[in-house]
């Protein structure tokens, strides 16, 4: 099992490596407030083999389709351009690699994964929607996961209309009505259009808060765009 995992790290890796090209060395530039929507800035240290850190930095876009080659994140070196990667990017730097992938909501992962397994999320510059998220987890916890409760909870309840539906349009085609009959399921919220609209809004909302905090989870956010 080790080994079959060790090679499919190595090919996603060596996938990763030609995805990367150099970077220009230009400046990186500060986080402005209009760039709030669609920005995302993260910060990492790590040790520059002497007695001082080295700062690198991922700059990358929200709202990129990962499919296209278009879709690309930088790697800044205390302040200069040092690569640039199309998505999902796997960095190289000293003591293991810098994973970024996007979901449709925002970040689904942007990890320090060490040459040992473990993995440390990045630090988000604290003017950008990532930081302000979590500063408000600093400054109001209690608040905080009330409101990841809430973004959960309205998740789990739009999975199971979704769900729902589904099983009450296919029930009435004809085929399936005629063994198992046709099934109306009470819904938890109203089920026309415009409950339908709403639903979609606030499950948006809630994906969206919960990728501010890179929470992501395939069945939950995957399904709510």
């Amino acid at each position: 099992m080790t080994k079959a995992r060790n090679c499919c790290e190595g090919i996603r890796n060596r996938r990763a490596a030609r995805r990367i090209t150099p970077g220009d060395g230009r400046p990186l530039r500060p986080f402005r407030w209009w760039q709030l929507p669609y920005r995302s800035l993260f910060y990492l240290r790590l040790p520059d083999g002497g007695r001082g850190q080295a700062v690198w930095a991922v700059d990358v876009r929200r709202g990129q389709d990962q499919t296209s080659a278009q879709a690309k994140a930088d790697l800044y070196l205390d302040g200069r351009h040092h690569a640039r990667s199309r998505l999902p990017a796997a960095f190289p730097v000293p003591g293991g690699t810098v994973e970024v992938r996007l979901s449709k909501f925002g970040l689904r992962r942007c990890h320090y994964v060490t040459t040992r397994g473990t993995e440390h999320l990045l630090v988000p510059d604290r003017a950008s929607a990532e930081g302000r998220r979590a500063h408000l987890d600093r400054a109001h916890p209690a608040l905080s996961r009330a409101i990841g409760a809430v973004s959960l909870t309205v998740l789990v309840v739009g999975l199971g209309v979704l769900v729902a539906q589904i099983v009450e349009h296919v029930s009435e085609i004809p085929a399936v009505a005629e063994r198992v009959g046709t099934l109306a399921l009470a819904l938890p919220v109203d089920p026309s259009f415009g409950g339908n609209v709403v639903l979609t809004l606030v499950t948006l909302s809630a994906a969206t808060e919960r990728a501010l905090r890179l929470r992501y989870n395939r069945l939950l956010d995957g399904t709510a765009g």
